[in-house]
C-alpha cells in the first residue's frame, strides 16, 4: 500500500513557516514536493543563532527536510516561464505572498488554473485575500496580538503576552494541510477531476483555534479572563502549584478527581467542609484552597508528585523545560523524530499508522539543488541545456 498521497506533486512557492510547514505535512505523507525559492533562498535557511548553520539553519530543516529544491527569479521571463511549466504538471500549488504579489507575477489563480484546471491553488496570508485589512502586511506575533489571543496568558491588569513560539504559524499550517487534503480528496470524488481555490487567513485561523472562548462570548457574551495558569474551567484544582522541587500542573476538574487528589494530598477531610465540598464552592474560595494546598504538595518533588498522582487517577504533570521534556522515555517510544542523511533529524507528524505512514528521508534540500532533476523531470532538459 502507498502513502496517502503518493504520486501527488505539490509546487511550493512559499517561505518562512506557515507555508512550508503545511507543505511539509503532505511531503511526510508521500507527496512529492518541489520548493520554489528566489536567488536569495527562503528566508527561514538564515534563521538561526549558530553562525555554521546559516543557510540551512534548524527551523528550515524541520519544514524542509525530505522536499527538493529550485531556485527561480520570478522577475525573469524565462524562469517565469519555467515555473509555469512547472506547475502545469503538479496537482497543488501553495504560495503565501502578500496578497496581489501573485497576481502580479503572473502566479495568481485565475491564471494558473486557466493553465492547470485541475490545480488545487492554495494561498495563505496574514488577514486572507479579502477584506478591509487584507493587504496589512502580518507575522505570526502581530496576528497574536490583533486576534486578542495576546490577551489570554498571564494575569489580568498585566502587559499583554506573546505565546513563546509560533503558534499561529503552526495552527495555520495545519488547518492549511487540512484544506489542501479536503480539496484533494473533493477532486476525487468530482467526475469532472476541477481543482479547487483555496484561501487560508492566519487570523481566522487563530479565532478556529482560539474557539473556546470565541464561542461562550459570541453566544452569552462571556469575555475571556486572564487566569495565568488556572484551567480553563476556573477551578483551583487545576493550576500549577510549587513543590519540594520545581512545579508540578494538576489538572483536577470533575469531582472524583479533586477527590482523588485529596486523598492523595493527604487531606481527605478537606470534602468534609462547606467551603471545599463542590465546585462552586472551591471556585468562590480559591485563594484560601491554595493556600491550604501549598503545604500538602511541598512535601515531594514535582517528579513523585507527577507518579503518585497519576497512579491515583489524577490528570498532573511535571512542569518541564525543553530539553526534559525531549528526554523523557514516552517520547523516545512514539517515532516522533527522524534520522536524516546528514545527521540532522527532522520532526514527524505527530500521529502513527499501522502501517505505510508518515515519514521521509532525504535531507533538507541546498538552495536549487534539485535543478536539473526537476528541469528534466518536466522535459525541459538541464540548467546547460537552456
Amino acid at each position: 500500500m502507498p502513502k496517502p498521497l503518493e504520486g501527488v506533486r505539490v509546487a511550493d512557492f512559499s517561505h518562512v513557516i506557515a507555508g512550508p510547514l503545511a507543505t511539509q505535512f503532505l511531503n511526510l505523507l508521500g507527496a512529492e514536493v518541489i520548493k520554489v525559492e528566489p536567488p536569495a533562498g527562503d528566508p527561514m535557511r538564515y534563521y538561526t543563532r549558530d553562525p555554521a548553520r546559516r543557510g540551512m539553519a534548524e527551523p528550515f530543516v524541520g519544514a524542509n527536510a525530505g522536499k527538493k529544491s529550485i531556485m527561480l527569479d520570478l522577475k525573469d521571463p524565462a524562469d517565469c516561464k519555467t515555473a509555469h511549466e512547472l506547475i502545469a504538471g503538479c496537482d497543488i500549488f501553495v504560495e503565501n505572498f502578500r496578497p496581489g504579489v501573485a497576481d502580479r507575477l503572473g502566479l495568481g489563480a485565475k491564471a494558473l488554473t486557466a493553465l492547470n484546471p485541475g490545480l488545487i491553488y492554495c494561498s495563505v496570508s496574514g488577514f486572507g485575500q479579502t477584506g478591509p485589512m487584507r493587504d496589512f502586511p502580518a507575522i505570526d506575533q502581530v496576528i497574536q496580538s490583533v486576534s486578542g489571543l495576546m490577551l489570554l496568558s498571564g494575569q489580568e491588569g498585566t502587559p499583554a503576552e506573546r505565546i513563546g513560539f509560533p503558534i499561529v504559524d503552526t495552527y495555520s499550517a495545519l488547518l492549511t494541510a487540512f484544506a489542501i487534503l479536503a480539496a484533494h480528496t473533493q477532486k476525487l470524488t468530482d467526475p469532472q477531476r476541477r481543482g479547487q481555490v483555496i484561501d487560508v487567513s492566519m487570523m481566522d485561523a487563530t479565532l478556529v483555534m482560539m474557539s473556546s472562548v470565541v464561542m461562550p462570548f459570541l453566544l452569552s457574551g462571556i469575555k475571556p479572563k486572564r487566569a495565568g495558569n488556572r484551567g480553563f474551567s476556573g477551578a483551583p484544582t487545576a493550576d500549577t502549584f510549587p513543590t519540594a522541587d520545581g512545579e508540578i500542573t494538576i489538572g483536577a476538574v470533575q469531582q472524583v478527581q479533586v477527590d482523588r487528589l485529596f486523598r492523595a494530598l493527604g487531606c481527605p477531610q478537606l470534602l468534609d467542609q462547606p467551603r471545599y465540598a463542590t465546585p462552586d464552592a472551591r471556585i468562590e474560595n480559591d485563594g484560601a484552597l491554595r493556600e491550604t494546598l501549598l503545604p500538602y504538595f511541598a512535601q515531594r518533588t514535582a517528579a513523585e508528585w507527577e507518579d503518585l498522582l497519576a497512579a491515583a487517577g489524577v490528570p498532573a504533570g511535571k512542569v518541564r523545560d525543553v530539553e526534559e521534556a525531549l528526554q523523557l522515555d514516552q517520547i523516545a517510544d512514539r517515532d516522533l523524530f527522524i534520522d536524516l542523511p546528514s545527521g540532522d533529524k527532522a520532526m514527524n507528524a505527530g500521529f502513527r499508522f499501522a502501517h505505510n505512514g508518515p515519514g521521509i528521508s532525504d535531507n533538507a534540500p541546498g538552495l536549487g539543488e534539485h535543478r536539473d532533476e526537476i528541469l528534466r523531470s518536466l522535459g525541459l532538459g538541464s540548467v546547460a541545456e537552456r
